[in-house]
């Protein structure tokens, strides 16, 4: 028996801390529209986490709604690995 692919999701998130409380969802989808937003993410530069049970967890959010309070730990591990990883590519230019 076959095994199915398990459909890729895509949640992207944006956080500015001048009016934002919490990093907001500013993408979200499945199949193709993940395809597209991950395509796009890429062609902007933008750091790319994998994470299929943080996506399963905010699954639920849409456009504009700002992460729970359950998340903000996890998620701002990840956004403080991309400014590091930013911090890290500017100082080598």
């Amino acid at each position: 028996m076959k095994e199915q692919t398990p459909i890729r999701k895509a949640v992207a998130l944006h956080y500015d801390e001048q009016k934002d409380k919490a990093p907001r969802v500013i993408a979200t989808g499945k199949g193709h529209v993940a395809d597209n937003i991950i395509k796009e993410a890429k062609k902007a530069g933008v750091p790319i986490q994998e994470d299929r049970t943080l996506v399963e967890l905010m699954r639920h959010l849409t456009v504009d709604d700002q992460i729970p309070e359950a998340l903000y730990e996890t998620v701002a591990e990840i956004f403080s690995f991309i400014y590091k990883l930013d911090e890290s590519v500017k100082n080598k230019k």
